[in-house]
């Protein structure tokens, strides 16, 4: 993985995914995003109540072919999503386009917010690569991405704590097919 600051700042996250050899993690805790690149989706689905489960013509058709590349590897990936309940829209949404991410390979789980009130929780959205890289998302309040809107670590300290947090989540999480909304 490049470690020096200059390459941990300047890489893409696709890089990063193709430098990863053992896990990938991911811990999501908004209850709304609204990042720019899914809004068409997002918009005709609370029109319609149906999702765009077309990778091709999804919002994110080069995610599913990295995703593919980077489990066929042996890398773990596995997504994690801690919700309010009832859901909001957004999480409808989300759990409705989330086969996309099964088909690609990812594991994912759901766990509801009351069930995570003991877990020692960051304030961020995370990806854990390989256990060391700690990359944090910053958003709105709107749920839109933060000017800065993330930051790298490879810092021990900060990946433990990830780390943690995430199998404690993970623990507790019910896999996709369980989670009913």
């Amino acid at each position: 993985m490049p470690l020096n600051a200059q390459a941990l700042n300047t890489a893409s996250f696709a890089e990063l995914l193709a430098d990863t050899h053992n896990t990938a993690f991911h811990l999501e805790m908004r209850d709304v995003y609204a990042v720019g690149d899914e809004t068409d989706d997002y918009a005709a689905f609370l029109r319609t109540g149906v999702p765009n489960l077309d990778p091709s013509r999804s919002f994110r058709p080069q995610w599913m072919p990295l995703v593919k590349d980077v489990v066929a590897r042996g890398v773990v990936m596995r997504r994690a999503r801690i919700v309010s309940e009832p859901v909001t829209d957004y999480i409808r949404y989300e759990h409705a386009i989330t086969p996309l991410n099964l088909q690609a390979g990812e594991d994912v789980r759901w766990l509801p917010r009351r069930r995570a009130s003991d877990i020692p929780l960051l304030g961020n959205d995370f990806w854990l690569l390989d256990g060391r890289l700690v990359q944090h998302h910053h958003f709105t309040g709107t749920g839109d991405w933060a000017p800065d809107g993330k930051e790298r670590t490879v810092d021990p300290a900060a990946a433990a704590l990830c780390h943690a947090a995430f199998e404690a989540v993970w623990e507790r999480g019910i896999p996709h097919e369980k989670y009913t909304l």
